[in-house]
């Protein structure tokens, strides 16, 4: 299946997480460090957050607070609807983790987010070594109200994209070596009763030819059906640039051909909207 993306906002530089909220669709500049608000009525763009510390990835809670993986300051926040920001626990063990990356909200209300090293370092002086591992962690709060981190995989070195399924039964995670012996894979783990993970199947892989490795994937999403969007590939190698849909069997239904570099994805009714590394919002109707 191929469809038509239309541009609709831009930004400066590589736009990352994007999220529906009210109506409008939310999506970070991040090399700009704002969240900019895109209204899907009126085409018009405004700033919704600035000075963001290189928010890359954005999860709506329904109280109106937004979950945010702020990767220029290595840590997890909470940005409020009175315009404040909450930082939730930034340290596991001990340690403070790597350069959170993306990040998705289960049923519980637990935040589970990829953690992988970044090439661009944190804001201020460099203190604390990045951790020994890129997992993905996961943050829930005690009945005391405060945070508390742990480590949910073993098995990944560069987690990407995160997204829980409607039921909260499954954790989709992308892993994205870019080696040329890496792996790059969707990956689907199952959550147990009491919150640990499953040994996880594979769902699609990606491979790599005289060009380099085929770039894998970056955005994860659920439609209003449930089903598994994924935005993958580049116009450089492989198949090219995609948004890859999967049934709720786990098994690929259609594929959306994007005109460049996806970077995240989300769904608002039958619309989807893609931001891209060239800093673009694409936005199509699947019907």
């Amino acid at each position: 299946m191929s469809q038509n993306f239309e541009p609709v906002a831009s930004c400066q530089g590589q736009a990352g997480g994007v999220i529906a909220r009210d109506g409008h669709i939310l999506f970070c500049a991040v090399d700009e460090s704002r969240i900019l608000d895109f209204d899907p009525d009126s085409g018009a763009v405004s700033e919704f957050r600035r000075y963001t510390s290189r928010i890359s990835g954005l999860a709506p809670w329904p109280s109106g607070r937004i979950y945010a993986a702020q990767s220029g300051s290595r840590r997890v926040v909470q940005l409020n609807p009175d315009g404040s920001v909450s930082t939730l626990s930034s340290r596991l063990g001990g340690r403070v983790h790597n350069h959170p990356f993306d990040l998705t909200v289960d049923g519980s209300g637990r935040i589970w987010f990829s953690d992988p090293y970044s090439a661009i370092p944190a804001q201020g002086p460099q203190v604390f070594e990045r951790l020994g591992h890129a997992s993905v962690l996961r943050l829930r709060q005690l009945p005391n109200r405060h945070w508390t981190m742990d480590r949910m995989t073993t098995d990944t070195s560069f987690p990407g994209a995160v997204q829980v399924s409607a039921d909260s039964s499954t954790l989709f995670v992308t892993e994205n070596d870019p080696d040329p012996q890496g792996r790059r894979e969707l990956r689907a783990y199952p959550i147990f009763a009491d919150g640990n993970l499953g040994r996880p199947a594979v769902l699609h892989t990606f491979g790599s030819d005289h060009r380099g490795p085929h770039r894998g994937g970056y955005g994860l999403c659920l439609d209003a059906g449930g089903r598994l969007l994924l935005c993958a590939g580049s116009t450089e190698s492989g198949p090219g640039p995609a948004v890859y849909i999967f049934g709720l069997d786990g098994h690929i239904s259609g594929t959306l051909a994007l005109p460049e570099n996806p970077a995240a994805c989300c769904c608002l009714g039958s619309e989807i909207y893609v931001t891209t590394v060239g800093g673009r919002l694409l936005r199509a109707d699947a019907g």
